[in-house]
């Protein structure tokens, strides 16, 4: 009976034996005990390595060594002893102190260790070093906060999140700044707010949303609305947010206010529209000048040909009738020319102040009689108004240009205005014109309209919407150069089944000599005053205008001398000084008029000179002195102007 306690109490040690064993030999876990006041009693290696106690050094002495010096002064070890003999044990985390001084992150587990009678005898200690974990998780929540600082401090973008049914759950400075809302205000409101009314009715919050869930990202652009009820546009992209199961929790989304950045761009766009436009007008306007040109030099060669052919002919002669018709083709043709040269504008305005209002009134009865009877014209002019400066005649023959089309957008009749408004432009308009008084002029009558695209063609030249042999389309780009050559606008505003407006804007002028177009009445005949036989050099670089120029001269009595180049003219008049005049065409190869008369100027310059072109663009100091004839001209403009060349020249001499 007694070698069986024997064999029991054997077995005890070994177990005892074995368990102490394993416990000293774990490296990751500090495992002691305590004694009930809290002084080390035992020391596993996994404790020596945490701490760098070892078991000799650390035996005896109180736990309380490893906190830090403000725990224990807050008497943290005996409290924590405490809890554990009243709960049953006690699970903390903190910093606690290894043998040089240095912290580590401590996860500590105690348990009180009672004996058979419920005694305490101590206390069973389990330390876990979690440094790394501690600090990795401080740079996940330093991470996170960063993030959390670099999102709310981003003005620029509204940066928040949405929950899976579109509801706000944050929300950073940028949407404050760009939406309006504080955070208390909005979070937790649906984001469909943000959208305009109409896209609200269309569904557009919910499409994004439901895109964004399917495809995991949507971009778009649009209208968004402010708390205060003003709108800006909205670059958005929205995207899903899933959690670890591949779950939809919400959405991320950032919007970001492009108004300015849109108008930017829109405004470039129009920008470039108007310089390729203006590149193409220009384009247009040299080609159109250079044809009026020629055309004009063929209009003379007809006209001085049917002069020639109607002094010939016997005054009974039925080929008058034929004749008649004749010129009034080269008429039509050199008005025809006169609409192009204003287009190019090289056209030969005479500018001057003209009284607007005076002048409609003096053409009124003309207007009403060229529009028929369908036609209502009421004028609408202030008490006092400016006058402009431009040719008097030519702005008579763009308001009529405008009261007929007016006329003809309006097949069943209706009512045309034409008013009047000084206009005071300065920096901040948007007219594209140079800051001054403007007085702006306008027509506008109830027809059909222009769509946009007939709008944005309106002004380019031969564009017309009247049928076959009903328009050259010349009108408004006539009227366009005009108005550009006195430096004023066009601006013309129309839609379709409203009407148009055409608005001229005009520099205004307060004071000199103010001059009114011509009342309508029959000019008066012309008389060809017959002039001694005067010794003409006539100067043409085209042969037959120079022909027809030099026969019309010689049927009128001259004894002309005819030369195609100003060199040729210049050694014309070194070797025959009894030149009585010369007359010279302006647009020669070389040297042209304008030069040639420069150098007569200086060397002749008791010699008169008539200078002929169609033109406008001629330097005045080079043509001063000389005579200006206008392509085309008959036989009785070419003898007027060569008796004014020689007044004039007797009136200097």
């Amino acid at each position: 009976m007694s070698a069986k306690p024997v064999a029991l109490s054997n077995a005890t040690m070994t177990a005892e034996r074995k368990y102490r064993l394993l416990v000293e030999a774990i490296t990751d876990y500090a495992i002691y005990m305590l004694d009930p006041q809290g002084l080390v009693a035992s020391w596993n290696l996994g404790a020596e390595r945490i701490t760098k106690y070892t078991a000799e050094e650390i035996i005896g002495r109180h736990f309380e060594c490893f906190y830090t010096q403000e725990e224990k002064a807050a008497g943290v070890p005996g409290r924590e002893l405490e809890i554990a003999c009243s709960k049953g044990r006690i699970e903390t985390e903190g910093w606690r102190l290894r043998k040089d001084g240095s912290r580590f992150w401590a996860q500590a587990l105690i348990d009180p260790i009672r004996d058979d009678h419920g005694q305490l005898i101590g206390f069973a200690e389990i330390t876990r070093d979690l440094t790394d974990r501690k600090r990795a998780e401080e740079a996940l929540r330093r991470s996170h906060e960063q993030f959390r600082l670099l999102v709310q401090s981003v003005t620029d973008y509204a940066i928040y999140m949405l929950d899976s049914s579109g509801h706000v759950s944050s929300w950073n400075y940028g949407a404050e700044r760009i939406k309006g809302y504080l955070p208390v205000e909005i979070i937790g409101e649906h984001f469909s707010r943000f959208y305009t009314q109409a896209d609200r009715e269309a569904g557009e919050p919910q499409k994004n949303l439901a895109l964004a869930a399917s495809v995991g990202r949507t971009e778009s652009e649009g209208w968004r609305v402010r708390k205060d009820g003003s709108r800006f546009w909205a670059h958005v992209v929205v995207d899903r947010i899933l959690d670890d199961n591949g779950d939809l929790i919400g959405f991320a989304k950032i919007t970001r206010d492009v108004t300015e950045q849109r108008d930017a761009a829109r405004e470039l766009d129009r920008a470039r529209d108007a310089l390729f436009q203006s590149q193409k007008t220009e384009a247009i306007g040299k080609l159109t000048g250079g044809v009026a040109h020629d055309f004009n030099n063929l209009l003379m060669v007809i006209q001085s040909c049917l002069d020639m052919v109607e002094v010939k002919l016997p005054s009974d002669s039925p080929l008058h009738r034929l004749l008649g018709n004749a010129q009034s083709a080269v008429k039509r043709g050199s008005a025809l020319t006169q609409r192009m040269l204003a287009f190019a504008r090289k056209q030969e305005l005479r500018m001057a102040p003209v009284d607007i209002v005076s002048l409609v009134a003096n053409m009124t009865d003309l207007l009403r009689r060229s529009l028929g009877p369908l036609v209502h014209i009421s004028t609408l002019f202030p008490a006092s108004l400016n006058a402009v400066r431009t040719d008097a005649n030519q702005l008579e023959l763009a308001l009529m240009n405008l009261a007929v089309n007016a006329r003809d957008a309006m097949p069943e009749g209706g009512h045309i205005t034409i008013a009047a408004r000084n206009v005071a432009i300065d920096a901040s308009h948007t007219t594209r014109l140079a800051p001054g008084e403007y007085v702006c002029l306008s027509i506008t009558d109830e027809g059909e309209g222009m769509d946009e695209e007939t709008l944005a063609k309106a002004t380019e030249p031969f564009f017309t919407t009247k049928g076959v042999g009903k328009g050259t389309g010349l009108g408004l780009s006539m009227v366009h150069g005009l108005i550009e050559q006195s430096g004023g606008r066009m601006v013309i505003k129309s839609s379709r089944n409203f009407g148009t407006r055409v608005e001229l804007w005009l520099p205004g002028v307060h004071s000199g000599t103010v001059v009114l177009a011509p009342k309508e009445e029959l000019p008066p005949p012309k008389s060809l005053q017959r002039l001694r036989s005067l010794r003409v050099v006539v100067v043409d670089d085209d042969p037959l205008v120079l022909n027809a120029t030099g026969a019309v001269l010689q049927d009128l009595g001259h004894d002309v001398i005819e030369v195609p180049s100003a060199e040729d003219a210049l050694q014309i008049l070194e070797n025959k000084p009894d030149v009585d005049i010369l007359i010279t065409d302006h647009a020669m190869p070389g040297m042209t008029g304008a030069q040639l008369i420069g150098e007569v100027n200086i060397r002749w310059p008791s010699l008169p000179v008539v200078l002929a072109t169609g033109y406008a663009e001629i330097p005045a100091d080079l043509s001063d002195g000389a005579t200006r004839l206008a392509k085309p001209y008959d036989r009785t403009d070419l003898a007027e102007a060569i008796t004014k060349a020689m007044s004039d020249r007797r009136l200097h001499a």
